[in-house]
This record gives structure tokens, C-alpha cells and sequence, in this order.
């Protein structure tokens, strides 16, 4: 068993320009569980775990592990296992690759043939990184993340673009982590991707947070809602505000906070909108989580439009 720490996040808040990438944010990350920092694209995951790992100030607030932030730590390698940004030079081989971060961070040569099994891609050590699939290169950004067994690891993204039998072993592979003792932080702009390996959720819209505990707390909030439509949204929204129905707007229309159609159906009918979609949406976790984050959708929809970029990635 591995002994992780936790990870703490307290009054952050991080301004580039006039930008505020992430405002006034705070939580906790336990060891042995599997937490989801999850959010739209452009909602500041990124800029938060950029400002944990040391590679940006913040403007106010703290980000650590178990009380030190990171510049502070003896051996970092050994205690944060950290996979941001998947750089690979094309022409060196997995195994290179990792001998060097083993060399500079005086880790025994050992390591890196155990962790290139450990992710499963020792028979392909050999082989250069430009011929690999994305499945395999995410396989050794783990495989780097891994290097020093630290106790912590703290993944961006890590699901993203990966084919069925990837997102199922990485997740089997994340559990385990988890249960060896270690702390594991997520991030992914989907719940979809991550909701059958994590056990807790971190949420977050325009840098503020939204939600934060167990994951089984996020389910007991996953209640039948309505979906309607109307090729004139605007004459639809003002009918439900009469009615005094709460929505969000959704890609596929309004997502009333109303487990009757027919209730949804009649303040349309009285606000005379004609409807060209209605039906009972059986919510599960992810329309939970778009219901959370969609409370600021135009707002996020103009961030999205024109994201922030800095240091050659979005905030």
C-alpha cells in the first residue's frame, strides 16, 4: 500500500489580463479515492492544475500537497505523478524516453522496464513514440507519471480520444491506484467519461465551483426532467418563466426541471409557442451534470467561441 496525501485547494483564484481563469476556488482531494475535476472546456481545470504543479503563479490562494506546494517538495517525481501535456520526441522509443526523467531525477534504472509492464505496452518499449496510436501514448504518459511510485497522481485528461477497450482498462486501471492508497485527481470535460471509475466529483463552470463531494450525491440529484423545443426558443422561454418552471438550455432544447410533459406541454400551449419537441428525459448523471454547469451556457458558449490561451494552451 502506498501512502498518498491529500490535495488541497484553498481560496484560489488566477487572472491573466482582465481574464479570471479560475475564482476564488476550493477543495480537497482524499487519498485512496479517484476524484473527477470536471467542467466544460474553458472552465480553468487546466489553469488549476497548471497553478498546483508550479507551472503558473496564482494571483491569490494556495495549491498543495498535504500542506507544501510543489516547488517545496524533496522529490517531487516521488510523491506527484503528473501527466498535463503528452510531449514525445517522434524518433525516440518509449524506453529512452523514460530513461531520461529516470536519469535526471536519480530514480533506479529498474523503473522504467516495471512501469513500461505496469501500463502494458512493455513488448512495443522499443518502438518510436512517432509510430504510436493515441491509446499508446497515453499509456506512457502514464507510464511516466509512474516512474517515482509516487502516491499522488494527477491526470489532465486522460480518457480523452481513447477507443472503447482504452477507456476500459484505464479505468480498471485508476481503481487500482485509488485502492493501493494513492491519490488520484481526474480531470475531464465529461462525466460520461470518468463516472464509472471515480468516486468523488469536483465541479466546476467559468472557474468557480459548483459542486464538489461523492459521486453517489451527484446520483440522488439525477431526476426525471422534461426536454421540450421550439423553432422560437425565445417565445418558449418566456412561457416557461411564466409558468414558473426552471430550465436550462441544452443542445436539443430546454431541459425543464419538470417530470411531467404534459405540464410543460400546457404552459406552452397558454403562452401559444408551437413545440417541435417533448418528452420525459429519464436523467441519468450526465444530464445532472450539464443541468449544474449550464446555469452560465451563453456565458460559456461566448468562452468557448473565443477561448484564452496561454503558454500554448486553453485556460
Amino acid at each position: 500500500m502506498k501512502s498518498g496525501i491529500p490535495i488541497e485547494i484553498s481560496g484560489l483564484s488566477k487572472q491573466f489580463g482582465h481574464v479570471t481563469a479560475v475564482d476564488d476556488l476550493s477543495f480537497t482531494v482524499e487519498p485512496g479515492r479517484v476524484t473527477g475535476f470536471l467542467g466544460p472546456n474553458g472552465a480553468g481545470k487546466t489553469t488549476t492544475l497548471r497553478v498546483l504543479l508550479g507551472l503558473v503563479r496564482a494571483t491569490a490562494g494556495t495549491a498543495t500537497f498535504g500542506g507544501a506546494p510543489y516547488r517545496d517538495l524533496p522529490k517531487p517525481l516521488e510523491t506527484v505523478g503528473a501527466a498535463l501535456d503528452a510531449n514525445f520526441h517522434p524518433g525516440r522509443t518509449a524506453r529512452s524516453h523514460l530513461k531520461v526523467y529516470a536519469t535526471a531525477a536519480g530514480l533506479p534504472p529498474a523503473r522504467v522496464p516495471a512501469v513500461l509492464e505496469q501500463v502494458g505496452i512493455a513488448e512495443f518499449a522499443d518502438r518510436r513514440v512517432g509510430g504510436y496510436s493515441l491509446g499508446m501514448r497515453q499509456r506512457l504518459s502514464l507510464a511516466y507519471t509512474l516512474l517515482g511510485d509516487p502516491g499522488v497522481l494527477v491526470l489532465d485528461e486522460p480518457i480523452n480520444g481513447l477507443d472503447p477497450e482504452g477507456i476500459k482498462w484505464i479505468r480498471g486501471f485508476l481503481q487500482h491506484l485509488a485502492q493501493d492508497g494513492r491519490t488520484v485527481l481526474v480531470s475531464s470535460h465529461l462525466l460520461s467519461e470518468v463516472q464509472q471509475s471515480v468516486d468523488d466529483v469536483v465541479i466546476i463552470s467559468r472557474g468557480r465551483l459548483v459542486r464538489s463531494g461523492p459521486l453517489s450525491n451527484l446520483e440522488l440529484d439525477a431526476s426525471p426532467r422534461t426536454i421540450a423545443d421550439s423553432p422560437d426558443r425565445l417565445r418558449l422561454a418566456a412561457a416557461l418563466d411564466q409558468a414558473g418552471l426552471e430550465y436550462t438550455e441544452g443542445r436539443n432544447g430546454f431541459i425543464v426541471v419538470e417530470p411531467d410533459p404534459g405540464r410543460v406541454g400546457h404552459a406552452a400551449f397558454v403562452g401559444g409557442v408551437e413545440l417541435s419537441a417533448l418528452h420525459r428525459l429519464r436523467s441519468g448523471l450526465e444530464e445532472s451534470f450539464l443541468s449544474l454547469v449550464n446555469g452560465e451556457t451563453n456565458a460559456l458558449a461566448d468562452d468557448e467561441a473565443t477561448p484564452v490561451v496561454v503558454d500554448g494552451g486553453e485556460v
